[in-house]
């Protein structure tokens, strides 16, 4: 069906068309700008637009699409640069110039033109519904092709190499089975059950993977003012972290900030694999200057893109940089369709959007009897360091990691800027408990060891601020000298040094090397020996 723009303001169009659905996606202008229906009124659409409505004028046509967004899943995802709609940025780049063009502009295709199908299953035979009929491989993955409804007879399947485009089986009553297919966003990707397994998942970072660590399929958040080292943290974590997949959204970052990541990735290699690193990654990108309603659909968009590689029995990680500017996006759209705003402006189902997000983290058992995870990782910038404003407490209820990143630590360069007395992990016990049977049974107690150690020399602080660090006991003194090792040797690490990933049994080695040489100082303390002499012989 088509019609006409009645009224524009800003990104916000109104169009006559008849019969169009929520969420369907519209096309308007002569341009062909991509839009999404987000309000139905008698008689009138309301449509958020994707693109920058510059130029555009009442009259002009518009024409409902049918479907809602979709992303297109299947081979070639992987090394890839997408925007927030999985438009290839490096593809348009080649093929248009260095500037996005809006609307009708050609969307080239991204992946190889040919594939190669290794089937399973032979012409005949019966399959099931969703039984794998073959596979497709892309570098060290591999695509499963499966039968979708209540499965067939197989007429027809491919052996070897065949276009991209084209069916690889066939079945006896007319249905195909193709190597591609779309997915709506905003619609969680479908799975047998949740699996309420907890196993770790190593990030390289000793304060995280130590003191507060993190299960695969779970969720985290990053809440940190101007200058705490978000982007640093989460770019590190996608390097080094123990996962098949990375998925990186930059929503509504800075180019310069983009670009030298991509610089990074594209040079630097998968520490696990010794792979590229981009032989692993999916980089999702809508900078500060994209169009808003892009930067709010980018996370959906990178969301839907994970649960396809976890639905293949992968373990996929996305980490979001930042989730604030996705939520000011919001509240801009609300804002534009005049919406009873919530607190600071958010409109009010802020956090119930939050949460659907978040519960599309986990393991799951896939269709197909497989078993992937996806773990989510999220950043956020709370204006002037405020972690009660209403995202941050959003994420707070429904995340199961808070890494709080501390101003004052960050202004002491100690990066990571992870504060250990705020933050925590509802996934601590279950995960210390594998790191036990896989490290050393050591593990949990020198992490407890080493809590309370710095919890002893918090109150210590405050009394040496008054007496000085002279007027305290030598056990004290001693205590204030391991923690200050802690955390210069242990909780900071460099992210361009080699120091930059640490595995959990050089993890385990450091701490324990440190608190082994505390062990033996107090002791010859407590035999009568002098401070200043033991800490002469240890130096």
């Amino acid at each position: 069906m088509s019609g006409r723009i009645t009224a524009i303001t800003g990104p916000t169009v109104s169009v006559d068309v008849p019969g169009l659905k929520l969420h369907e996606c519209v096309t308007v202008g002569a341009a062909g700008l991509m839009g999404e229906v987000v309000r139905l009124e008698r008689g009138r659409a309301v449509v958020q637009v994707y693109e920058s409505t510059r130029g555009l004028a009442v009259g002009e046509p518009a024409a409902g699409t049918g479907t809602e967004l979709c992303v297109r899943l299947g081979p070639g995802l992987i090394g890839q640069m997408f925007d927030g709609l999985q438009r290839p940025l490096v593809a348009m780049a080649a093929q248009h110039g260095p500037f996005i063009r809006g609307g009708g502009a050609k969307v080239p295709p991204w992946g190889a033109r040919t594939l190669r199908f290794v089937p399973l299953k032979k012409s005949g035979e019966r399959i099931a519904p969703n039984e794998v009929a073959g596979y497709i491989e892309e570098g060290p993955f591999r695509h499963a092709v499966l039968a979708s409804g209540e499965g067939g007879t197989i007429e027809r399947i491919v052996n070897g190499e065949f276009e991209a485009e084209a069916p690889v089986f066939s079945l006896s009553d007319g249905r195909q089975g193709f190597a591609f297919h779309s997915w709506p966003v905003r619609v969680p990707r479908p799975y047998r059950r949740k699996l309420s397994r907890v196993e770790p998942l190593v990030t390289g970072q000793r304060c995280i993977d130590f003191l507060f660590p993190l299960a695969r399929g779970g969720s985290a958040i990053f809440p940190g003012g101007f200058g705490t080292g978000k982007t640093i943290l989460e770019q590190s974590i996608a390097k080094l972290a123990d996962v098949d997949i990375v998925v990186y959204v930059g929503c509504g970052e800075r180019g310069n900030e983009m670009a030298e990541m991509l610089d990074d990735f594209a040079t630097l290699s998968d520490p696990w694999h010794q792979q590229p690193l981009m032989s692993r990654t999916i980089i999702a990108v809508n900078t500060s200057n994209m169009p808003v309603a892009a930067r709010e659909a980018s996370i959906y968009t990178a969301v839907t893109m994970a649960e396809y590689y976890r639905d293949m029995g992968y373990g996929v990680l996305l980490l979001a940089d930042s989730l604030s500017r996705w939520a000011e996006a919001l509240r801009e759209i609300s804002s534009a369709l005049e919406e009873m705003p919530g607190e600071e402006g958010y409109p009010t189902y802020l956090a119930s959007r939050m949460a659907e997000f978040v519960a599309r983290a986990g393991v799951v058992e896939t269709l197909d009897g497989r078993t992937g995870s996806l773990t989510v990782m999220l950043s956020i910038s709370p204006p002037g360091g405020d972690f009660s404003e209403p995202v941050t407490q959003a994420c707070l209820r429904t995340t199961g990691s808070f890494f709080m990143l501390d101003t004052d630590l960050a202004h002491r360069r100690h990066f990571p800027a992870i504060n250990w007395f705020q933050s925590f992990s509802l996934y601590e016990h279950e995960v210390s408990a594998r790191f036990d049977a896989a490290v050393s049974p050591d593990w949990s107690a020198l992490r407890q060891e080493t809590r309370t150690l710095l919890q002893r020399e918090a109150r210590l602080r405050e009394v040496a601020e008054i007496v000085g660090t002279e007027g305290l006991q030598d056990a004290d003194r001693l205590l204030m000298r391991t923690t200050e090792a802690i955390r210069r040797n242990f909780l900071m690490q460099n992210s361009y040094t080699e120091d930059a990933f640490s595995t959990p049994q050089q993890t385990l080695e450091r701490i324990a090397q440190i608190l082994e040489r505390h062990r033996t100082a107090s002791g010859r303390l407590e035999k009568g020996e002098l401070l200043e002499t033991i800490l002469r012989e240890s130096a």
